[in-house]
């Protein structure tokens, strides 16, 4: 009769979970890689959600100029 496989206990479940969180798994050359998840606010890659989010003025004090579109919605206006 086959020996049974122990419980983990509740801080070895924690550290599963803490590590599944932050690491995810590839293959390279055929073999598990854990790699580092990048870092994701709601869901979305930092950069996209600043993209989403930011108002002109931030995006220009922090050197994001281009993320800085024009606003080509706003009427030509000629004098």
């Amino acid at each position: 009769m086959k020996k049974p496989k122990r419980k983990l206990t509740v801080r070895e479940k924690a550290d599963k979970k803490r590590r599944k969180l932050e690491f995810k798994t590839i293959f390279i050359n055929g073999k598990e890689k854990m790699v580092k998840r990048p870092q994701t606010i709601d869901g979305l890659t930092v950069d996209a959600y600043i993209h989403l989010n930011a108002d002109p003025i931030w995006l220009h004090q922090h050197g994001e100029w281009h993320l800085n579109e024009p606003e080509s919605n706003l009427p030509n206006e000629t004098f």
